[in-house]
């Protein structure tokens, strides 16, 4: 039995207040922002002791998700992927989330590393350093070197996380519900939808098999190319809570310094890792949704090393069609068939203004046609894009946002290593390769192929539809449910009308009859219904004149 949205809420009242304590506390700042009285502002602070008043909104939001924990942090991070649904100021305030959480117990670890792979730590490994080498809010990482001699980090789920995670997912489905039922602003975004995505993409990243099975992928398309090095994973040490893989030494993309003082080319390194990132979107559809300066890792002979492979992204043929279609679109300076391609990929609101649309987009191109391709910052271009796809309430899916998205980290961090590069440049003759493959015998062949799958589908269908429908007409059960938006303001004013015009011909025959009890020689009940009529009749027209003419339906 389905449990109802505020049964689940009362379940975790607890949970829930320590929620509502952090949103108020952060939503305070504002209210007392304008008193100007030092000891009142000295205790609105953060968790870490950061003063609230005076900070922004969408900085107060990044701190109290930090504050409630991984299920908010997490939430946050997916969330920024969503530009199109939070705007582009919060988007970039949540790329900022990250956990600050304490390493649990060493011995804890070791229990749950015995516990999930079944035997001995000592039998495991040769070495297993006591204190982790990262710290986050789901996995502690561990160096450690197997028996046969590899050096190997290990990779450990906190214990306990599962119940945690669970319950704040229950409390945030329910406020899903609840919003999406009883806030007709925000259920056109679809929040119940949104938190199912995030359900979903937290247990994955809960269960490390499914990262495991990512390194595995990317290791097979990139196993041939020397310039890219995916971390080795040791199933026989791997579970569902453990990941062992392949430690790779080298500088971490964080390290800015350190990088610079290495002697390497910094430009090339740059470029192989943007290129290694349109590889997997534009070559294999399969890519690594996370391309921050610390997930990269150079290595001896600018290699890129490649880190936390937890995060991914999918493209699949039906989506590549349409961002194809989109870019030619966008090549060609088609302004219709770019403002089709929009509307066809996202969710249309039923009041979305489409030439007002097809505008912004002829000014949004306008701005880069004719310049070279080194000057197009890519990030900038498609965020304007998303706050125009944004402005207009049209909703991306899930799949197109989070590449935008990673395209969008990526020209950043190509360009932290080296502003001289251009992804624009580097994207170039993916577009054109893209555009060649979209019109190859082979893809033709393909849409063919599926074009006959769905149309005999619907011929082998409509029969059995048809005669379903012809059968229930038949037997009188068929049902036809009209909505009609206006129908109920006609009715109501039609029934006033007849109402008031039955009173008045009552109060009219009551007077004309001189109906007891009289008042100088008038009916009192008469004239009461006639002033009760007219003062009806008074309403009816009033309502009929605010509605524009006596013709209009509203």
């Amino acid at each position: 039995m389905k449990i109802d949205a505020i049964a689940r809420l009362e379940r975790h009242a607890k949970r829930l207040g320590e929620i509502a304590a952090v949103l108020g506390k952060y939503g305070l700042a504002d209210l007392f922002g304008g008193f100007d009285y030092p000891w009142l502002n000295d205790r609105l602070k953060s968790a870490d002791g950061q003063a609230l008043a005076g900070i922004t909104t969408a900085a107060r939001v990044r701190l109290a998700l930090t504050e409630l924990g991984t299920t908010t942090i997490k939430l946050g991070q997916m969330l920024s992927t969503r530009a199109d649904l939070i705007g582009a100021e919060l988007t970039a305030e949540l790329t900022e989330l990250q956990a600050n959480v304490p390493a649990e117990p060493v011995g804890t670890a070791r229990q749950t590393l015995e516990t999930s792979l079944g035997r001995p730590v000592a039998e495991l490994f040769a070495e297993f350093e006591e204190a982790p080498l990262a710290a986050a809010s789901i996995a502690e990482v561990y160096a450690a070197r197997l028996h046969s001699g590899e050096r190997v980090v290990v990779k450990i789920r906190r214990r306990g996380i599962e119940a945690r995670i669970s319950t704040d997912l229950e409390i945030l489905q329910a406020l899903a519900e609840l919003l999406e039922k009883h806030t007709p602003s925000v259920r056109p975004y679809q929040p119940g939808a949104i938190v199912r995505q995030f359900h979903r993409t937290l247990l994955r990243e809960l269960d490390f098999t499914y990262e495991k099975r990512n390194l595995e992928e990317f290791t097979r398309h990139f196993g041939e190319d020397p310039q890219v090095h995916i971390p080795r994973v040791y199933p026989e040490f791997c579970s569902d809570q453990i990941l062992t893989m392949e430690r790779l030494n080298g500088i971490s993309g964080t390290d800015i310094q350190a990088l610079r003082e290495v002697g390497e080319d910094l430009s090339e390194f740059a470029r192989r890792g943007a290129n290694m990132y349109l590889e997997m979107v534009f070559r294999d559809g399969f890519y690594h949704a996370d391309p921050h300066p610390g997930n990269l890792m150079l290595l001896p002979g600018c290699v890129v090393g490649v880190l936390d492979c937890g995060q991914v992204g999918r493209i699949d043929d039906e989506l590549r069609d349409e961002v194809e279609a989109l870019l030619m679109a966008i090549v060609e300076n088609d302004s219709d068939q770019v403002t089709e391609q929009v509307l066809r990929l996202g969710a249309v609101p039923a009041n979305c203004a489409r030439d007002r649309l097809r505008s912004d987009l002829d000014d949004f191109m306008a701005d880069y046609i004719g310049h070279p391709l080194r000057d197009i910052r890519v990030g900038h271009a498609l965020s304007t894009l998303i706050e125009i796809i944004r402005r207009h309430q049209i909703t991306l899916p899930p799949a197109l946002a989070v590449l935008l998205k990673t395209l969008i980290v990526l020209e950043g961090t190509s360009r932290r290593f080296s502003p001289e590069v251009s992804l624009a440049e580097l994207m170039q003759p993916f577009c054109q390769r893209l555009i060649l493959r979209r019109l190859s015998p082979g893809r033709l062949a393909r849409r063919a192929r599926r074009a006959v799958r769905d149309w005999d589908r619907l011929l082998s269908l409509l029969p059995r539809d048809l005669a379903d429908l012809i059968a229930r007409f038949r037997d009188g059960t068929l049902t036809v449910h009209l909505d009609h938006r206006h129908l109920d303001p006609i009715i109501n004013r039609l029934v006033l009308g007849v109402l008031t015009a039955a009173l008045f011909l009552g109060s009219s025959d009551l007077w004309s009859r001189q109906a007891p009890p009289l008042l100088g020689g008038v009916s009192i009940f008469g004239a009461l219904g006639y002033a009760i009529s007219l003062w009806l009749g008074w309403r009816l027209l009033r309502a009929i004149r605010k509605s524009g003419n006596l013709n209009s339906k509203d």
